[in-house]
């Protein structure tokens, strides 16, 4: 099968062509952009999901089969015979630790056990592509950014989830098991970012600190789709960071967004105290509806994120990325912004 530039891919893959994909987290944000490519790419593609999972964004040809990563059960089977796992599934937004690191933690353990079962056998898939995080890394200000072989030092709950998991995994998978850590990830079907956005149709952002540059790297969902692709490539080995290639203030982030929507941003340049007391009173009132049984997911600003806001800076390298596996990004953050708009303009949340 042949892959041109005009498929959802827009990049030869021929390291995918018939091979059985399986995938986790598929449903979610990163997955509607992912699971195209994989299909573009000639793959055959099996979607892990949940009895609760929303299924109208998968797209025809993708097989689904349903298994708890909390609990274990139907894992084995849906991992059985398939020749990559790619593990993106993870708790985002939670009120404390525990959340993340049951959540996160338990999700990886369950997939261990699977695999070695399976190893046992002799059916266990030959590579699993981590989708971990820059809060694994931890944070970074500077334009050239963190590292592939700096040590892992989270600031954050959900970044010692993510380190927990690549270690869980590590330890199971040895060097079958490649990592891909994101940074700031944006595009249609990102709910992580849609308050900002919502408020920049009324001109008005708030970024953390009152005289701080705030530096940060950022990928567009799809372009972490193709990095996912590029860490399927059986040379691919260990950690690898993933940008679209530029270094950004916050602000200038949020004026990008504000461009997609032909608004001008007032950046609003909040003390760190404040966002700290805000993030208080938001982890308080999620804490609370969550006490009197009101289900749903945690608030969007809370402790754990303020955080990591009120470090210096968020940058990675994304070099040999580029060098080893060929990755390259298919969207400027302007043109990434305008595809975020459109999508979250058909779904009528802008």
């Amino acid at each position: 099968m042949s892959h041109s530039a005009d498929t959802p891919l827009g990049m030869p893959a021929p390291w995918l062509d018939g091979k059985k994909i399986v995938v986790t987290g598929g449903t979610g944000f990163v997955g509607r952009h992912l699971l195209p490519q994989l299909l573009a790419a000639g793959a055959r593609v099996t979607c892990i999901t949940r009895a609760t999972s929303r299924r109208d964004h998968l797209p025809a040809g993708v097989e689904v089969v349903r298994a708890d990563l909390r609990s274990g059960a139907g894992l084995e089977e849906a991992l059985r015979g398939q020749d990559i796992c790619i593990h993106m599934a993870a708790l985002l937004f939670g009120l404390g630790w525990q959340d993340y690191l049951r959540a996160n933690s338990e999700a990886a353990r369950a997939l261990a056990t699977a695999w070695q079962r399976l190893d046992a056998q002799g059916q266990a898939p030959q590579r699993m592509v981590l989708v971990s995080s820059l809060a694994a890394s931890g944070p970074c200000d500077t334009p050239a950014g963190r590292g592939d072989d700096a040590p892992g030092a989270p600031v954050s709950a959900y970044g010692w989830s993510k380190l927990m998991v690549e270690q869980i995994l590590g330890r199971a998978l040895g060097d079958r098991m490649v990592t891909l850590r994101p940074p700031i990830i944006y595009g249609s079907g990102d709910r992580g970012l849609l308050p900002v956005f919502q408020g920049l149709r009324y001109g008005v952002a708030v970024t953390p600190g009152m005289f701080r540059r705030f530096p940060v790297s950022a990928v567009h969902g799809r372009d972490v789709g193709r990095a996912i692709v590029c860490c399927c490539r059986p040379e691919a080995h260990g950690v690898y960071h993933v940008n679209d290639g530029g270094c950004y203030t916050m602000a200038d982030f949020y004026r990008a967004m504000a461009r997609a929507m032909d608004k001008k941003a007032c950046i609003l340049r909040l003390p760190l105290c404040f966002l700290g007391l805000t993030a208080l009173l938001s982890t308080l009132s999620g804490s609370l509806l969550a006490a009197l049984g009101r289900k749903g997911r945690a608030p969007n600003w809370n402790l754990d994120k303020y955080r990591e806001a009120r470090q210096s800076g968020w940058t990675c390298d994304a070099s040999r990325l580029r060098e080893e596996l060929g990755y390259a990004p298919a969207l400027t953050l302007d043109q990434g912004m305008q595809e975020a708009v459109e999508g979250y303009r058909r779904e009528g949340l802008l």
